[in-house]
């Protein structure tokens, strides 16, 4: 028996029958994994290495391409209907980071309560070979959880320092 502790769903609709479902890989599953969509002759927007962009296609092996240093937005065949005041964000899943060198290349993504057009995944190949991206792969990652809303205020002093911290980037290393 699957337990899940919130009491708004997050409802999908998926573009074609084919699509994988959403799911929780484990009971203990903080995440649920996304899958590509990717069938024979997908057209799949890339960004080279140089900042061009071009529109590829998926092989008739149902497989992408994806070379060295270039970034591809993977489609889901996925759309979210989250509910208000709630949000999905999108992490990379760390195998295909770390065996293949895929990675997130926005490192999160977000899914706001009121885009409801199809999920895209934002994939960069950090090796220096090319990447296989199969129809069916375990893409990343997503989670739903609540929005924060808070306002912003600009102030017109410089705020106080609070505590004997001093500097930016790793100034909170021992000295």
């Amino acid at each position: 028996m699957t337990k899940r502790y919130t009491h708004n769903p997050l409802n999908y609709y998926k573009l074609d029958p084919s699509v994988k479902d959403p799911i929780f890989a484990t009971e203990g599953s903080a995440c649920f994994d996304i899958h590509a969509h990717i069938p024979s002759e997908t057209e799949i927007k890339i960004r080279d290495e140089f900042g061009h962009e071009a529109t590829l296609k998926s092989d008739k092996s149902d497989n992408f391409i994806l070379a060295l240093s270039w970034t591809a937005l993977i489609p889901t065949g996925l759309i979210f209907d989250i509910p208000f005041g709630w949000m999905v964000r999108l992490y990379a899943r760390s195998g295909l980071a770390f065996k293949q060198g895929l990675i997130l290349a926005n490192s999160v993504g977000i899914i706001d309560s009121d885009y409801v057009d199809p999920v895209f995944v934002m994939v960069k190949n950090t090796t220096s070979r090319p990447i296989v991206i199969k129809n069916g792969t375990r893409i990343c990652q997503g989670q739903m959880d609540m929005v924060s809303k808070y306002n912003l205020v600009e102030v017109p002093e410089r705020p106080a320092q609070k505590t004997d911290r001093d500097g930016g980037f790793g100034s909170t290393g021992t000295k």
